[in-house]
């Protein structure tokens, strides 16, 4: 292992667009050990896509490593598209892509929205899944939301709320996420960026228990700030495309089977600790830890420790 507990650098062996839809082509990168045991890496966001350091989670000597960019991410293209991008078009795209690389089962590795995907596609595909291990439970249930985007963590940062509302005139500001996605969308490209500097500059100067100014200063200015904030927005004003507000807990009954490890930050505020709780209540199969002195960030060192110990537990000979 290399430094912060992650495995070496390494680049993939294998990487190609493979395409989902007439509109939409996703980016996947294979690494590691092309005879190993195959486990898939699902982002956050939605519309965050993946970074090399994403690669570095896993033993590359066992696994083979697979990472993809979601409908609209990093370097699946067209870059930020909101047509024909819901979660169910992600659900089929995760089984497109299995198919495609043959695999039987894998393990599925997600954190924050990638823990939402990552529950979705088992309760869907459930005999594809070997094992979960997720972070920073989202379940994507309207108080979520609206605990994050609309009132009650902004008692908590309450000077970069003040940013985060600066380009919403007062009267609008009793649905910020609807007031976000009329500017997300706008046809004027200078309203779009100012949108997407506020709602990328709050989410990411709240990832940390510890923020880091450079962080902040970096992500708002980059296509990935410009792509999360499109896609969320995008996929939040639709209530994530589900049924029900409880969708996730109401199906979990099909993946109780899975061995299951949840880690979660206690001091998380993108996506409090209750929600991991709520979901545990009804998984009490899965292993819940949380993490004592973390907030969301999978890269915070004791998250880190327990995300890779729970791969390390779930290989197979």
């Amino acid at each position: 292992m290399a430094t912060a507990g992650l495995f070496s650098e390494i680049e993939p062996y294998h990487a190609f667009h493979l395409r989902v839809s007439d509109l939409h082509e996703i980016y996947v990168e294979e690494c590691g050990n092309p005879q190993g045991q195959p486990v898939l890496f699902v982002h956050g966001g939605p519309g965050a896509g993946i970074s090399a350091r994403h690669r570095r989670l896993f033993d590359p000597q066992h696994f083979r490593i697979i990472l993809f960019d979601q409908r609209g991410a990093g370097q699946s293209r067209p870059h930020a598209e909101l047509r024909e991008n819901t979660t169910w078009d992600l659900v089929a795209d995760i089984e497109r892509l299995r198919a495609h690389l043959k695999i039987d089962k894998w393990l599925i590795f997600g954190g924050s929205w990638g823990s939402t995907l990552a529950l979705v596609y088992a309760e869907t595909h459930p005999r594809a899944v070997s094992h979960l291990v997720l972070r920073g439970i989202f379940l994507c249930r309207k108080s979520e939301i609206e605990w994050f985007y609309q009132g009650g963590a902004h008692w908590i940062f309450p000077e970069v709320w003040a940013k985060y509302l600066q380009p919403i005139p007062v009267e609008e500001r009793g649905d910020l996420v609807k007031a976000f996605y009329r500017r997300l969308t706008s046809a004027d490209e200078k309203t779009r960026l100012d949108a997407v500097k506020a709602w990328s500059g709050w989410e990411e100067s709240t990832v940390h228990l510890h923020p880091d100014p450079e962080t902040f200063l970096k992500f708002t200015g980059d296509a990935k700030a410009i792509s999360l904030a499109r896609i969320e927005c995008h996929f939040f004003t639709h209530g994530c495309w589900f049924r029900s507000d409880n969708q996730i807990i109401e199906d979990v009954g099909r993946i109780r089977h899975i061995p299951t490890v949840i880690v979660h930050g206690r001091y998380d505020v993108v996506c409090p600790v209750k929600n991991a709780f709520d979901l545990h209540a009804a998984f009490p199969e899965a292993r819940l830890e949380v993490i004592p002195d973390a907030g969301h960030a999978f890269d915070e060192p004791g998250t880190l420790r327990a995300l890779m110990a729970a791969v390390e537990a779930f290989k197979v000979q």
